[in-house]
């Protein structure tokens, strides 16, 4: 099975390009199924109900978040009934959406998708590492290949989360910090895992923002209302191969493409 994981879509330029690229992406590395990181797609920030269904439009079938998920009000009662838009699985009890979902495919394979948060430098929520332990041991009775969205600040806390589900699932791919990462690897137990998987959003922008706005907030340390460039757009993502059999990937790799 090949699976196309897109780094976090920023804004409408975001967007753009992946309507405009996934076409290619897909006939090009024959893939089976996409998920897209989209908790940045509306303004930069957050993601709205509109947006999500833009996306999913696109052939995206599972969207990913993170510590924006909430930044838009009326997410929540779409995310409270649409199991395709993943809110992160160790918020506490009580938070409306889902943490998880097993897809299936048409040609009747299945395919796990789970989104977690971290803590470092982040909120204090629940425990990343034991949601991640106990939502396998449920999802792993419907199928072998799971793909996990770490949404995190630290390396050292993605790294760690790698090596602890190494052999539990097919790939942990770090997002959050926006900036594609070069240590993409297959782990012993044959779980794919990088870092980040980058940003799809500006290419000239600190992150997915105005470059003048964030040198302007680090020179002075004034609030600043930020903002998106127009201009080249640039789509990080990753290919994975994965063993339905065993659920275990054979290899990652690391896609950027530009777009005007």
């Amino acid at each position: 099975m090949k699976v196309l994981f897109i780094g976090d879509i920023v804004g409408r330029p975001g967007r753009t390009a992946v309507r405009a690229l996934l076409p290619r992406l897909i006939d090009r590395n024959r893939i089976d199924f996409v998920i897209a990181n989209g908790e940045n797609a509306s303004g930069g920030f957050g993601i709205t109900a509109d947006t999500a269904k833009e996306l999913l439009s696109f052939g995206i079938g599972v969207i990913t978040s993170g510590n924006h998920i909430w930044d838009k009000k009326d997410i929540i009662p779409f995310i409270s009934k649409e199991d395709r838009l993943l809110r992160p699985l160790n918020y506490p009890p009580g938070a409306p959406g889902f943490g998880s979902v097993v897809v299936l495919l048409p040609d009747g394979r299945t395919i796990g998708v789970m989104n977690l948060q971290g803590r470092v430098f982040m909120n204090a929520i629940d425990c990343p590492f034991r949601a991640a332990e106990a939502e396998i041991k449920r999802i792993r009775q419907r199928t072998t290949s799971i793909i996990v969205d770490f949404h995190a600040e630290a390396t050292s806390e993605k790294v760690a989360l790698g090596y602890y589900l190494d052999g539990k699932v097919s790939a942990v791919i770090g997002t959050h910090t926006h900036v594609q990462t070069a240590d993409e690897k297959v782990l012993p137990g044959g779980t794919a895992y990088i870092t980040d998987a980058g940003m799809t959003g500006p290419a000239e922008s600190v992150i997915g923002v105005r470059k003048e706005q964030i040198v302007e907030k680090f020179l002075t340390q004034m609030p600043a209302r930020f903002e998106i460039p127009s201009g080249p757009v640039l789509l990080s993502a990753i290919v994975l191969d994965i063993n339905e059999k065993d659920g275990k990937c054979s290899s990652v790799l690391r896609v950027q493409l530009s777009h005007p």
